[in-house]
């Protein structure tokens, strides 16, 4: 949520880059000010009131002390209209005060000064690109395909037991998936990363701190009964942790990690993408989260792409980074950058990766704050897949056939104990 200080201040830079975003924020921040300034005249009018109330409460006081009772009395009637005043203020200032806020949650992060200019995924940056040259057999066949013939995954069974967008995983197939999670979170735990293991449902007010309500609510599996969210990612639940609190600024930079099987509807998803592995409603994933003073973030969130780019390397795994435009930039983020690794069985690529940096967005939606002497700031928050799972090996599979089965990436063998290919 972006702050009323940065709104009051500068007012045309924040219209100007939410543009970028294709956000019109003009007649928001007209609201917003308009809004704050009467809630200014509210407090202005109850401070003055509050000192009257006070003044007479010393007053009363003394003539008590001095026995003018009758006096004291007469006094202190006046305060029960000063009182309803006040109360009626009050009333006023929260409901001025959940205006703004109302306003202020629907209305997305401005994007960083280097986010390019565009529509949609088509005008995102590459900023850099890995040779995507694979050596495929003659009758080379797509991941889902590969999946039926040598039995490791389940797309029809899974229909049968969820629907379409839930794969069962078999034999080999549900090892590799252990193999997968288990490299990536020694892997992050190695970089200093600490692991937890979160819920993988989430409350509504969670949903409002990372920010996925109430911009992502249709595309949030939602128990009723409960009022509880099934998480699109571990980012809700791991960032959370952290809501309503005050850290130290010693304990800075907080850094976690987590796997946690995801959700989502993928409301208005069709056609040849949604095919396998591609696009699914549960899959797992392995995340990473930071927080950090906000003079770190950018440097943060450079170590953080450079860490995912090293999953995918030891993975031997084509890939291109991209760097998201205004039009594809998701409503929390102020940058992110995509990792796509290159689908051979399918020639295109294949998103897998998103890190971004929320700068004060999420803090401030979470009351997260870091104490510095005296102050207590917001602190920025980042987080990025690391890495999502499906499409990583719908590539893998895809990437690695051979005419005697699917070689399996050396840094995953230990995982699978000693099993170098899926005959």
């Amino acid at each position: 949520m972006l702050t009323l200080k940065a709104i009051k201040e500068q007012p045309d830079f924040i219209i100007e880059r939410l543009l970028v975003k294709g956000y019109n924020a003009k007649e928001n921040i007209a609201e917003i000010i308009e809004l704050d300034g009467n809630k200014r005249k509210v407090q202005t009018e109850l401070d003055q009131i509050n000192n009257q109330l006070n003044m007479i409460a010393k007053e009363v006081g003394m003539l008590f002390k001095k026995g003018e009772v009758e006096t004291a009395n007469i006094k202190k009637q006046e305060t029960v209209e000063l009182k309803a005043k006040s109360k009626k203020l009050e009333e006023k200032m929260g409901e001025l005060e959940k205006a703004i806020t109302s306003i202020l949650l629907k209305m997305p992060n401005t994007p960083h000064i280097s986010v390019p200019v565009g529509k949609s995924e088509s005008d995102n940056k590459v900023e850099k690109l890995v040779d995507t040259k694979v050596d495929l057999p003659e009758n080379f066949l797509p991941h889902w395909e590969l999946a039926k013939k040598y039995d490791i995954i389940d797309f029809e069974l899974g229909n049968k037991l969820a629907g379409a967008g839930f794969p069962v995983y078999k034999g080999l197939g549900a090892r590799i998936q252990r193999a997968l999670i288990s490299f990536f979170l020694d892997m992050n735990t190695s970089a200093g990363y600490n692991e937890i293991m979160p819920p993988i449902v989430a409350n509504e007010a969670s949903g409002y701190g990372t920010g996925q309500l109430p911009d992502k609510e249709g595309q949030m599996y939602y128990i009723g009964e409960d009022n509880l969210y099934m998480i699109p990612t571990a980012e809700v639940p791991v960032t959370n942790v952290y809501r309503d609190s005050i850290v130290d600024e010693k304990d800075l930079p907080i850094k976690m990690t987590a796997y946690t099987p995801c959700f989502r509807r993928e409301a208005g998803s069709y056609g040849k993408d949604v095919r396998g592995l591609n696009r699914l409603h549960q899959f797992d994933k392995v995340e990473i989260v930071q927080i950090v003073k906000p003079e770190n973030s950018y440097d943060t969130l450079k170590d953080m792409v450079a860490h995912v780019e090293s999953l995918i390397k030891k993975l031997e795994l084509p890939y291109r980074l991209l760097r998201l435009c205004g039009g594809d930039i998701s409503f929390t983020s102020a940058l992110t950058f995509d990792f796509e690794v290159y689908s051979a069985g399918q020639d295109r690529w294949l998103e897998v990766s998103s890190v971004s940096n929320f700068e004060s967005f999420q803090a401030n939606r979470l009351k997260l704050r870091y104490r510095s002497g005296k102050n207590k700031e917001l602190a920025h928050t980042l987080n990025g897949s690391s890495l999502a799972l499906p499409r990583i090996l719908a590539a893998i599979l895809e990437n690695n056939q051979t005419p005697e089965g699917i070689r399996i990436p050396k840094v995953l063998v230990p995982y699978m104990g000693g099993i170098e290919i899926i005959k």
